[in-house]
């Protein structure tokens, strides 16, 4: 007794249902979606990383370049009171055998001058130009027949290091009466 299965009921062998295999082919499609947009993310995650760590090497080179700069500065300043010394022994009165002696210092005044201006050193100008603040310490001011706010007298020579300013020049300053 066979019984004779109704459309409804037939196997789904060979007319299978449209139904399950679409929605499996649309969990698959969510499913790489998600996975492509994780990929993208994960990607620019990496990028990002990358760009950060460029330029935390490039700020710790800076940095790097800084404090050799910044130490060299250091050392230049102490020796700036050797070169002012020199400068004031130079301006000394020297008779006779002095001579030979002030010949020798000048000597060790150019040479250590030279090292000091070839590692960035640079004198400021000062005797005759205009006050400026930034590069001048004015400790004295004088009335006369001067030019406003012009520097008369240079008491201690100011310097920059490498464009920056390492000692401003210790200056007399002319007002006028």
């Amino acid at each position: 007794m066979e019984e004779a299965l109704e459309p409804s009921q037939e196997s789904s062998s060979d007319g299978a249902d449209p139904a399950p295999v679409q929605s499996e082919v649309e969990a698959l499609a969510a499913e790489r979606d998600r996975a492509l947009a994780e990929k993208e993310e994960a990607h620019d995650r990496l990028l990002r990383k990358q760009a950060e760590f460029d330029n935390y090497r490039k700020r710790m080179a800076r940095e790097r370049d800084e404090i050799v700069q910044f130490a060299a500065m250091e050392i230049i300043r102490s020796l700036l009171p050797v070169l002012d010394d020199f400068e004031r022994a130079l301006k000394a009165p020297a008779e006779g055998e002095g001579e030979e002696y002030r010949k020798g210092v000048e000597m060790i005044y150019k040479r250590l001058y030279d090292s000091l201006v070839q590692a960035g050193l640079t004198p400021i100008e000062s005797a005759g130009k205009k006050f400026d603040p930034h590069l001048h310490q004015a400790v004295d001011t004088v009335k006369g027949d001067y030019e406003d706010h012009t520097i008369v007298e240079e008491y201690q020579r100011g310097y920059e290091f490498k464009g920056r300013l390492l000692r401003p020049a210790m200056v007399k300053v002319g007002v006028r009466e």
